[in-house]
């Protein structure tokens, strides 16, 4: 769906019409992994297609003059209830640009990713959760790689289980920029992994 600089959108107001009329934002996410190698996770779902579930990392929109480091430590508290350091967080680790449907609309999301290592008992909380995320976030769950792979629902991005494996045993300090994804579509099955 095309929209104008003009209509309003469900999306909020950081989602904003690019050149092409979809609407656009910059995000800054976070692979949150603990010292047994299971990556913090959120399940959402989207309002029009309830049916559909998916995994994705912690993480959202850029405010204005903030920088994608300090959105990725204001998300992890938002969202989890992470209460980290700008000196706890690696990276950033991966970038990907995401085009997916949501909220009866396609969407444009350049995404940056940082890395978080936490203990395995961290305690987590969801009481930052705007009422549109407790619409459509379902749960936060500690996954493996391997039951991430073996779980029914999508996963975003797509090269998560791989990554998760790799960052476990600590980042090597090159930047994996993965390109577009498009997250509506199944994903290629020669798709190169970082």
């Amino acid at each position: 769906m095309t929209t104008t600089a003009a209509s309003a959108s469900s999306l909020g107001d950081d989602w904003v019409p690019g050149p092409d009329g979809m609407r656009h934002r910059r995000a800054a996410r976070v692979v949150v992994i603990d010292d047994a190698g299971r990556a913090l996770l959120v399940r959402g779902h989207d309002a029009d297609q309830p049916e559909r579930s998916w995994w994705f990392t912690v993480g959202g929109g850029i405010d204005p003059g903030e920088s994608e480091l300090d959105a990725a430590l204001r998300e992890l508290r938002e969202e989890a209830g992470l209460l980290l350091a700008a000196a706890d967080l690696e990276g950033p680790v991966m970038t990907r640009q995401g085009i997916f449907h949501f909220l009866a609309e396609t969407c444009r999301q350049d995404e940056t990713f940082f890395l978080a290592r936490v203990a395995a008992e961290t305690a987590l909380s969801r009481d930052g959760w705007t009422a549109m995320e407790r619409d459509v976030l379902d749960e936060l769950r500690w996954l493996t790689p391997a039951e991430l792979r073996g779980q029914p629902h999508e996963v975003f991005p797509t090269v998560l289980p791989d990554l998760v494996e790799e960052l476990a045993g600590g980042w090597d300090g090159v930047v994996r920029h993965l390109g577009t994804e498009h997250d509506d579509e199944p994903a290629a099955t020669d798709a190169p992994r970082p």
